[in-house]
């Protein structure tokens, strides 16, 4: 059996790292697996950047772009079809289709040999150009008119009535099964255009041998932590990011109890921590971008609580990370965030976007050392019993042989 990953890049970004960690967890199951992606970052021979005919896409994309229209300037089909890892591979598995480096139009094409699986990192995939379409419905009955073309990925004219058309036109001459991390996004495309196919929910795998619990005042030296504080950390890749709610964590924080805050660091991981650090009145530490998994692994056995204020979020791997190590997490009720946060068990949910619910639940952790001491453990439990990398790729490797049959 021989898999062809195709994603916008290896490790550049959530859903990349998210694949590649399925790519790894197949390779350690003996299953032939290779990934052709957009952007190119680690020196692996198993991975290739899709062909790209950059100077007539260029010239293509000044009109389409122009027109409202993201990525179908991409000369996909040719480009894919004649690289070696294509013909070679027995199944696709489709990630982030979107990112400028794949046209959406060439599914039906590059799926008419081969069987294919869609892998969803969240909701373009049936939305009329939006990633996370937030309180908007109108992707369930075909766009248009839209609330926001600025939102990632941004479109410059309302076309997303059209873009929707085109997607449901290619799915209808493509064979496709679907698969989501996250039972909400299983819900979401069975009331999508999606449900002409089958859907299957399987969760990302996390490698629970390298996030795991170590030792907090050795992480706390590590990253030069006084010990004896309260330690809240928030990560994401930036964290100015209004999707990923840095806003709204500097709303609650800034609430808290001055007695609190004065025992209380705030260790953070991304761009953007140094500034936020500076107006909350909580001294922190920012270490920025960490593509260290181990360097990670330390920050969450660091801290007591992990932040995660999401607008918008499908299977979060930032909190899959953290419930590995053994760190309860906040986080909002919000997409698939219920799968990992569970309400006295692994941590606390707050009402989306409500401040002052997020940081009584930070309140309430923090003030209970033995509830604490049970999530964390909880956290870890279920991390090993749900989702340890292994159980992933069994899962994917039996759908794969059930779509080879």
């Amino acid at each position: 059996m021989k898999v062809l990953h195709i994603n916008q890049s290896d490790i550049g970004g959530g859903a990349a790292i998210a694949g590649y960690r399925l790519h790894q967890g197949l390779l350690a199951q003996g299953i032939h697996s290779r990934q052709l992606v957009g952007h190119k970052e680690t020196n692996s021979d198993l991975v290739a950047e899709v062909p790209r005919s950059r100077h007539l896409e260029k010239n293509i994309d000044r009109i389409t772009r122009r027109l409202g229209f993201n990525y179908i300037s991409h000369q996909t089909t040719p480009n894919i079809t004649q690289h070696p890892f294509y013909p070679e591979a027995d199944i696709l598995n489709f990630h982030n289709l979107h990112g400028g480096y794949f046209n959406y139009l060439a599914i039906d094409n590059l799926t008419t040999s081969k069987p294919a699986l869609f892998t969803l990192h969240d909701m373009w995939s049936f939305t009329g150009h939006c990633a996370y379409s937030y309180a908007c419905n109108k992707w369930q009955t075909g766009c248009g008119q839209c609330p926001d073309l600025a939102t990632y990925p941004a479109i410059t004219r309302d076309t997303t009535a059209i873009e929707w058309k085109l997607k449901n036109w290619v799915y209808s001459r493509s064979n496709l099964s679907i698969i989501t991390p996250s039972q909400w996004l299983a819900d979401q495309a069975r009331a999508s255009m999606l449900s002409r196919f089958p859907i299957h929910h399987i969760p990302n795998g996390i490698d629970t041998d390298v996030y795991q619990p170590i030792e907090n005042a050795q992480c706390r030296q590590v990253l030069n932590i006084p010990q004896g504080k309260h330690v809240l950390m928030f990560g994401a890749a930036s964290l100015s990011d209004t999707r990923k709610g840095g806003d709204l964590l500097h709303k609650a924080l800034v609430g808290l109890p001055e007695s609190l805050k004065a025992n209380t660091i705030l260790l953070t991981l991304g761009r953007g921590g140094e500034a936020m650090g500076e107006t909350i009145g909580i001294p922190s530490i920012n270490l920025g971008y960490v593509g260290s998994d181990h360097l990670k692994a330390i920050a969450y056995s660091a801290a007591d609580l992990f932040l995660f204020p999401t607008r918008a979020d499908n299977l979060p791997l930032v909190l899959q990370e953290s419930m590995a190590c053994g760190t309860p997490m906040i986080s909002y009720k919000m997409g698939g965030v219920p799968d990992l946060v569970r309400p006295g068990k692994t941590g606390y949910l707050a009402a989306p976007e409500d401040t002052e619910d997020f940081r009584n639940g930070i309140i309430q952790v923090l003030e209970d050392p033995d509830l604490l001491c049970q999530m964390a453990q909880n956290c870890r439990a279920i991390a090993l019993a749900e989702y340890r990398i292994e159980q992933q790729a069994d899962r994917y490797i039996a759908l794969y042989q059930e779509l080879l049959k």
